[in-house]
């Protein structure tokens, strides 16, 4: 089989001033661009050989994604460089918990998805029939690139919704980054085509994948794909040399039992290595899937002792505060190697080479150089016009965006600071601004008895704060705007369309 169009456009030649605010541009669909992994029919039909679905997509029609189409009797992408609004975070956002610990990262999330699972958390973006102008921004490759370079951050990932049908954007992305020296990771439910992935191997570095569960019926109802196509491009990108770790969603009363860790446990252990970190992921309802409750945390704990039982050697929890399955322990003398607290790690038993500073074995941990630490001060400075802003942790929402914009042109600063305890109160954190530029970044509660952050801005700059709720959500709707819904779920929230027939 042929596949027409490989490489359909070349990335776009650096801009010598690139710029720095991505401004949401009206119907942010309506630019086609040509796709890769085409396959061209008769009367004008094209075959999309990106996700395992092999979309046949008639002209004027789209793809189950709905952000690939038919143009012409040619394959197209419709949201080349859409994304929601560039987010730095933590390593520990994506469910790696063996490379770089605690290293800052650059989220890149787009719209659309091949996957319409009944719990996303991102639903808002993910589903593109939902997504809203105001909430996409235009990016190019070198835009991308030039925002981590300027801000020290080590690391793109690939986030959010699901880089598979943000592929070709990805792909030219990832290959100038890749040159810039910094590393990509891709955080997939990799439903994904054999074809697409050799396309990434080159350029891709970390691959964190989310098996939603080892169950084919499970698949099939609620993500509407099917297992062994994730299962199969898992295991490839692990024999092809790269960092791999996995991740489970277990749902309250659905896939939070034994046999979901035993089959998980089974799947890692035999087709992979026990050695590959696997995270068992606490879920909270959500999108069509809210009339139930969050995942006990015992039975987080007890499919984590299942999968150890079973010769798993790192297993641990996600989305879970306050226990010590998500430290990392020296597999041979048992010493803390490193300790986490939500989205933050530190290392503290682990030297520059990668060794275990009790026994000298190796960790098993991949490190990366230092990137460029942001500047700390201990008081605001004097005599500047600051406008100060704050949000207070609350149940399980442990979690803030902070979207900061500077609307001069001069370069600008903002400062933000964690309130309630001495560990973790130290200084402010220096956000240095270029000028009309749009920023957003995380600060996730790094200690029991820290209560909140403040942000401060000069009165040059806009700010506005957005709840987090659980790790790779992208929250669309600012903290102020509404309740906080018990901690249930997070605003907003989904309502069925009346016109359409219930979910089975």
């Amino acid at each position: 089989m042929t596949h027409q169009n490989p490489n359909p456009d070349p990335i776009p030649p650096p801009s010598p001033t690139p710029n720095p605010n991505p401004t949401p541009k009206p119907a942010w669909n309506s630019e086609a661009r040509p796709a890769r992994l085409e396959e061209r029919l008769a009367d004008g039909v094209v075959r999309c050989h990106l996700s395992p679905r092999n979309c046949r997509i008639r002209p004027g029609q789209h793809g189950f994604c709905r952000v690939r189409a038919n143009r012409d009797g040619r394959l197209v992408t419709l949201n080349y460089g859409r994304s929601v609004h560039a987010t730095e975070e933590t390593i520990e956002t994506e469910a790696v918990f063996h490379y770089a610990p605690g290293a800052r990262i650059l989220s890149m999330g787009n719209i659309g998805c091949m996957l319409n699972c009944d719990y996303c958390h991102n639903w808002k973006t993910s589903q593109a029939r939902y997504a809203e102008d105001k909430d996409v921004h235009h990016y190019t490759p070198q835009e991308v690139v030039d925002i981590a370079v300027r801000h020290g951050i080590g690391v793109i990932s690939w986030t959010y919704n699901d880089p598979v049908v943000w592929h070709e954007f990805v792909v030219e992305t990832a290959a100038l980054a890749k040159a810039a020296g910094i590393v990509n990771l891709y955080k997939s439910a990799f439903f994904i085509t054999g074809e697409a992935i050799e396309e990434l191997l080159p350029v891709i570095d970390i691959f964190s994948v989310s098996i939603k569960s080892l169950d084919p019926a499970y698949y099939r109802r609620i993500t509407k794909g099917w297992l062994e196509p994730v299962l199969e491009g898992t295991e490839r990108v692990f024999r092809a040399g790269k960092h791999v770790e996995v991740s489970t969603l277990m749902v309250t009363d659905l896939s939070d039992d034994e046999k979901t860790a035993r089959d998980m446990a089974a799947f890692v252990g035999e087709r992979l290595s026990p050695d590959v970190p696997t995270h068992f992921v606490r879920f909270h309802p959500d999108y069509k899937m809210t009339h139930t409750i969050r995942t006990p945390v015992d039975r987080l704990e007890k499919a984590r002792a299942t999968a150890l039982g079973m010769g798993l050697r790192h297993v641990y929890l996600g989305n879970v505060y306050d226990t010590a399955s998500t430290d990392t322990r020296c597999g041979a003398c048992g010493l803390l190697q490193v300790t986490r607290y939500g989205l933050n790690a530190d290392l503290v038993g682990v030297d520059a080479a990668g060794r275990c500073t009790g026994c000298g074995s190796h960790a098993g941990i991949t490190l990366l150089p230092d990137a460029r630490p942001r500047e700390r001060i201990r008081d605001l400075p004097p005599g500047q016009d600051l406008s100060v802003a704050g949000f207070d942790w609350h149940g399980d929402v442990r979690a803030l965006h902070y979207q900061l914009r500077n609307t001069s042109a001069a370069p600008a600063r903002a400062y933000a600071r964690r309130l309630g305890d001495a560990a973790a109160d130290r200084s402010w954190e220096v956000i240095d601004l270029a000028p009309h530029e749009s920023f957003r970044s995380i600060a996730a509660k790094s200690t029991p008895g820290e209560t909140g952050v403040r942000v401060a801005v000069d009165r040059a700059c806009e700010s506005t704060l957005h709840q987090v709720f659980d790790r790779a959500h992208f929250p669309t709707v600012e903290a102020t705007a509404g309740t906080h819904n018990g901690d249930v779920s997070p605003l907003p929230l989904f309502a069925r369309d009346p016109r359409r027939s219930p979910r089975p």
